[in-house]
């Protein structure tokens, strides 16, 4: 048996646009040991996730390859039989998606979708399925291991889905893997289990894994080669490690300098800070489930709160109430000075008109089959009554608000566009109801580090042209430090510390934002190891004699 698993030679990839095909591949190779992770990185647009896809033989609709070979173990996929490929994917490679969120099946369990595979395949036996579903549950750190597939996928939060789709790819021990940006969604301290746990079943079973993300700190802990893309073409590979000390091309040491923008603190205003929002004692209970403990956060006008915690935490519950989707058991909410009704549907159009929300997938916040002048006018009509000519024109001064071409863009369908492009409608489309508070809930989570470093950089020149007041939930703390005036930290529903940013960076540190601080990845490729090594042995000699 050769140690080579996967030889892409000269691989072109074309995509069909306005009926022509267009390059978007151009004569890239890959190789790959069994047991060896190669990672691939890049902006939006660079190819990652197509080159990834086409090592399963595999393009997206609207794509072919149009050139090169693709042994895998010795077989060739380019232009394999359907059949053939059918046998392969799932049990010998396996695809963990970036979107957990679009790629299950809502209407079955988790459970149901993790047997799927093995037992199609032959593998396992229902009973041997899902009791291997609830092994790999546990080592990858789901919480209640035992019980948690037999819920559907909207009763688990984002950071649970995406570790429940990372175990139902290991669920035949493929010989490949592709991770497409799969701790995106994630905590720091999550990402750490996942992470840990990807790397020992890749070294366990001696399976190849190709890692595609735009998170170099997490590449440089996971790769041992890194390939680097740019515009379909390869610019750099070499091993990890000396990438990370030595790059060569200008493109990669671009790559290695971004997130050094840093938001400018809000001045203060004549007369004080006034309060925009103001939550007061508020529980909230999903049935009877308690999710949110008295909660109280005041946040000013024109000031950027931040708000972080792990998966779970009840960040994402706190802004559903404060929009009105989820009414709380207790406590009330003001804002600007008037208590507002506990449900959306009980405020007025006015009030919901005030108060918009950035959601974290654009993928899944966007209606797949309206184009973006439809998204964007929507809002328009419904909050601001305009039509015909007046909403085109506030369409156009939209577009051009968040920098994409209005003749480019309007009337494409959210399919054609990036990721970016995608969070910058979402964007457009918070803007068209004039909003004064605006929720944004991982906005930058599931974007490179290029992509993600403009969009701050947008709503940074927003709210000082717009005189807006953020909510910004995330679990990246390079983005806290990059955008917030102020931080609001949050474990199991409640509020562990607030405070200005500076203070809560600045040790002594509460235990719980000590840990988040000291799980976010650095650029030591040995960073990883050396901090799991240290957890166990303090939790070695926390242990009862």
């Amino acid at each position: 048996m050769t140690d080579l698993l996967l030889d892409m030679k000269n691989i072109s990839i074309e995509g069909r646009s306005e009926r022509q095909w267009k390059p978007i591949i151009k004569g890239v190779d890959l190789t790959l040991k069994r047991g060896e992770i190669l990672g691939l990185i890049g902006e939006s647009g660079a190819g990652k996730s197509t080159l990834g896809l086409a090592a399963m033989g595999y393009t997206k609709g609207g794509c072919r390859i149009s050139g090169g070979s693709i042994l895998f173990d010795g077989q060739e996929l380019a232009g394999a039989s359907h059949e053939t490929l059918r046998q392969l994917r799932g049990k010998r490679i396996a695809y963990v998606a970036q979107s957990a969120a679009a790629a299950f099946n809502p209407a079955f369990k988790l459970i149901s979708q993790y047997c799927e595979a093995p037992i199609q395949h032959g593998v396992m036996s229902q009973a041997e399925a899902q009791s291997d579903a609830v092994d790999l549950y546990r080592k990858i750190r789901l919480p209640n291991p035992d019980t948690i597939g037999f819920r559907y996928p909207h009763q688990v939060s984002g950071g649970q889905l995406q570790r429940a789709m990372t175990a139902m790819a290991m669920a035949c021990r493929p010989d490949l893997i592709i991770f497409d940006e799969p701790t995106t969604a994630l905590d720091v301290t999550t990402q750490i289990e996942v992470l840990s746990a990807i790397r020992d079943i890749v070294h366990g079973y001696n399976t190849a894994a190709i890692y595609i993300t735009h998170d170099l700190a997490v590449v440089a802990q996971m790769a041992d080669q890194i390939k680097v893309l740019l515009r379909g073409e390869e610019v750099e590979e070499a091993p990890a490690h000396d990438m990370l000390a030595n790059p060569q091309e200008d493109y990669t040491k671009s790559l290695w300098a971004v997130r050094e923008f840093r938001r400018a603190p809000v001045p203060p205003r004549e007369g004080g800070d006034s309060v925009m929002l103001d939550v007061k004692g508020v529980h909230a209970s999903y049935g009877t489930v308690k999710v949110l403990e008295n909660i109280d956060l005041t946040i000013n006008r024109g000031s950027t709160v931040a708000v972080v915690g792990e998966s779970g935490s009840g960040k994402s519950t706190l802004a559903r109430v404060i929009m009105g989707l989820l009414p709380p058991t207790d406590g009330t909410i003001e804002y600007d000075g008037k208590e507002l009704p506990k449900a959306g549907k009980n405020r007025s159009r006015d009030l919901q008109r005030h108060i918009q929300m950035i959601h974290q997938m654009a993928d899944t916040a966007l209606n797949p089959k309206q184009r973006i002048k439809d998204i964007i006018g929507r809002p328009l009509e419904f909050f601001l009554g305009l039509k015909g000519a007046k909403k085109e024109a506030r369409i156009r001064e939209l577009l051009t608000l968040i920098e994409l071409d209005a003749d480019e863009f309007m009337n494409r369908l959210p399919s054609e566009l990036s990721g970016g492009q995608k969070q910058r409608v979402c964007i457009a489309r918070a803007l068209a109801a004039e909003p004064d508070f605006i929720i944004c809930d991982e906005v930058t989570s599931a974007l490179d580090q290029l992509v993600a470093e403009g969009i701050l950089r947008l709503l940074d020149r927003l709210q000082r042209e717009l005189d807006l007041t953020y909510m910004f939930i995330t679990h990246d703390i390079a983005t806290v430090r990059s955008i917030a005036d102020d931080v609001v930290v949050m474990q199991n529903g409640v509020i562990v510390e607030q405070g200005a940013k500076d203070a809560i960076f600045t040790p002594p540190h509460a235990p719980y934002t000590e840990l988040l601080l000291s799980s976010v990845p650095e650029m030591d490729p040995d960073w990883l190891t050396q901090l799991l090594a240290e957890r166990e042995a303090e939790t070695a000699q926390n242990q009862p004699a």
